[in-house]
Order: structure tokens, then sequence, then C-alpha cells
């Protein structure tokens, strides 16, 4: 199977998880304390900030024609309203190197990380953030958008939304264990009900240390970063500032195409869950449809499926084949999200930003990718506008709070020289181009 010339295939990454020395990040400060969430700090992480022209042609060889990457906010404007000329022409370079290489770079403005001062000033619960996300679009767009063609504002968008119910579940479960109620789950399980890494092994007591480092560095025990919780209010101020950053693009260059992503999951249901799955649903995609209908592309993220029952999550069975974050392996997942999205959203085109698998296994990987591009095959074979398919990720990387135990690379990196160590799954998503 082949997909047609026009496709873009490609893969995905994250400027602080490949970069390194992100230093004038929330997360890098977060990441560096006494008492972090984090198991290990991302330091030089795999140094595609100096590298990213052998990586670039390490995709291109292997005959992918896209490459998803994102700019960060933190390094370009390190200070509020001070931006930095060096930085931003780094960015000018990696978009050439990839129009060299014959590449399409679709870029991501805001993945996750944000500039220290912005979280000083009450990050993203604070409507200040709107008209600040904007500002910080309207110069990447007045610098780098007669370059380009693809922008992603803010990468999973409603994922604050999901950390909020997720936590919600995980102090019912430590009260219930507190309670003495030993049927609840475990934090692994936990912690893979989102798709992004966290670890919620830390004791009380160190939680009560990381506030106390948290006011020093932020001002606040509990800073409002992108990946923390936020409820309804918080959801929509993000949404606000997607609108505000897309229309401050068009403003520049109404050209560019702008879109934004969500991490779905594909909900399902047994015997008398199916108020839970749409619930679910709802709230991970349905509520944002009359806000990015009209938006030029979506950016799907899906890893796999949550299977709701009459009272909420059903656990994965003993036994079932899971990856190294916890989720099921179930790559016919992303064919079901494309489905759904469609029906719900007809006519806006679809561009798979994120879709992978962490193993350590190769070949289940390059399995995962055959089953789930035959999915995008049948899609695009049935009219639904399926324009193209990152796979996540290019390397393997700083997977946040979890570190870089787990590998979702279709590259191996060898940190302590930096070397490349291309894994067949590479050439393998290569040859459907």
């Amino acid at each position: 199977m082949k997909f047609d010339d026009n496709f873009m295939l490609g893969a995905s990454t994250a400027a602080h998880q490949v970069e390194g020395n992100n230093v004038n990040s929330d997360y890098w400060i977060m990441e560096n304390m006494e008492y972090s969430q984090f198991v290990e700090p991302s330091k030089d992480a795999v140094d595609h900030y100096r590298k990213y022209e052998e990586d670039i042609k390490m995709l291109a060889d292997a005959g992918l024609n896209t490459y998803r990457f994102s700019v960060e906010w933190a390094r370009i404007e390190p200070e509020q309203g001070h931006f930095d000329e060096q930085e931003i022409e780094h960015y000018r370079k990696v978009i050439k190197c990839c129009r060299d290489n014959g590449v399409e770079p679709i870029i991501t403005l805001m993945h996750f990380t944000s500039p220290a001062w912005l979280i000083k000033l009450g990050g993203w619960d604070n409507e200040k953030v709107i008209e600040l996300f904007a500002n910080y679009a309207k110069y990447v767009a007045e610098q780098l958008g007669s370059e380009i063609n693809y922008i992603c504002t803010i990468n999973e968008a409603n994922m604050r939304l999901q950390i909020g119910a997720l936590m919600e579940r995980f102090k019912k479960q430590m009260m219930a264990k507190m309670a003495g109620n030993n049927e609840s789950a475990d934090n692994a399980y936990m912690e893979g009900q989102v798709q992004v890494g966290l670890n919620l092994e830390n004791p009380m007591e160190k939680m009560k240390k990381i506030a106390e480092e948290n006011v020093k560095a932020f001002g606040t025990p509990e800073p409002h970063t992108f990946v923390s919780a936020t409820d309804e209010n918080g959801d929509m101020i993000v949404i606000k500032a997607h609108q505000a950053a897309k229309a401050a693009i068009k403003a520049v260059n109404p050209d560019i195409k702008v879109g934004i992503t969500l991490s779905l999951h594909d909900c399902q249901w047994t015997t008398g869950g199916e108020a839970n799955a749409r619930k679910e649903w709802n709230e991970e995609f349905g509520h944002y449809i009359e806000y990015i209908k009209d938006d030029d592309f979506f950016g799907l993220q899906n890893y796999t499926r949550t299977i709701y029952g009459p009272n909420g999550i059903v656990p994965v069975p003993e036994g079932t084949p899971m990856t190294l974050m916890d989720y099921e392996v179930y790559p016919e997942a992303l064919e079901h999200v494309i489905r759904r999205v469609n029906k719900e959203m007809p006519g806006v085109d679809i561009i798979v930003t994120e879709n992978g698998i962490a193993t350590a296994d190769d070949k289940q990987r390059v399995e995962f990718i055959d089953t789930a591009l035959a999915g995008v095959q049948k899609c695009i074979n049935d009219g639904i506008p399926v324009k193209g398919y990152c796979h996540w990720s290019l390397m393997d990387n700083f997977e946040w709070q979890k570190g870089y135990a787990l590998t979702f690379g279709l590259c191996a990196v060898d940190r302590t020289t930096q070397t490349r160590i291309p894994k067949p799954s590479l050439k393998h998503l290569g040859s459907f181009s």
C-alpha cells in the first residue's frame, strides 16, 4: 500500500522533548527543582537544536515528506515583550532545511511548555494569556509566515481538561485508599488514562516540598502551566487563545492554513456505559466543534481506546498487550476516531498530527504502523479528507515527567554520544510514500 503523492507522510517532535537546554521555560524550572515531579531533567535532550540538519535529512532519506515540529515560545520570547532575533533565525534555518530536503514543515506554536514569565503572571488560567499568545503568534507569522503553509496553534488544547478529570479520579482513589479500600486502581493505571507522561508516584510530604519550591519560582504553590488541571473556564481561555492566534496569523498571511490539535481516545462502551462514553467524547471533542469547525484543518492525535461501563472506565483485562505508557495496544483506534470526527465535523481536512506506540520492540511498532495506516487508507477510500499522517515520534525523547525511559521513536538515540540509530520502523513508515 502506498499513499498518493499529495499525502503528507511524516513524523512529529516537540521542541522541549528534543532540543535540550530550554532554560527559560516553566518545565526547565520544574524539572530541575530539588523535589521535582520529574523522574529526571531534560538537560541536552537529544540535542536536536544543534543536530536538526542530520535529523531532517534522516527523515527525508527514509522516504518521508513531512516534519511536524514546534517552535519554542520560551526561546523566541524569553522575557515578556522581548523577541530574540537569533532564536527566530534558528527556526528559519530549520524550515529552510526542511525545504532543501523536500520536506513540508508543519509548525506548532505551543507544545505544552511556556515561558517562565508567563506562569508568573498567572499562566494559562489568566485571561491575559489570550492577548500574549496572539502577540507571539503574530510575531512568528511576520517572521516565518512566508516560508510555511501549516501552523498548529496549540498542541492538545484539551489536555488541561483531561488532566483536571484525571486528578479528580486520582483524589477519589487516594481517599478510597485512606479508607482502606484496596480495590482502588494503581497509579500506573491512572497515568495511562491521558496521552502525556505523568508521574503520580510522589508521597504527600514531597508534594508539600514541591509546593514550597513553586512559590519561590513562580509565586504560587500551584502554578497554572499548560499541563496542569483546569476547569471549564480555563478550557475556554485556551480556545480563545487559539482563536486570537488564528486571527493574528491570518492578518499577517491569510494563505497560511491554521488549525489546532486535540488528544482523542476511541471512546467505546459496554452494556450500560454508553452515556459515560458519550459524555467523555463530548468533553474531549464535541464541545470544541463550534469553535474549530471553520479552521483550515484539524490536528487529530490518538494512541488508544478507552472503554466505559455504567460505573465509568472499565479496567483493561489482565493479559491485554500494553504499551510502556500503560495504554492498551490498539492501533485500530485511529480509524475509529477519524471516522467519528469526520461524521461530527464533516468537510474539515484532517491531519493526523500524532499517533504511535511506546515500546522497546520495534517489530511491534511496525505492526502498529501497518494497522494504523491501513485504517487511514480505508478512511481516504471512503472519501474522508485525511490529508496527512505524522507518527509520534521521529526519535526517542524526553517524555515529560516520565523522563527518557519511554521509547516512542522511529530512531533510537545514544544520549552519551547523541548518535542517531534509525530503527527499521523508520524506513518502513517511509515505504508507504
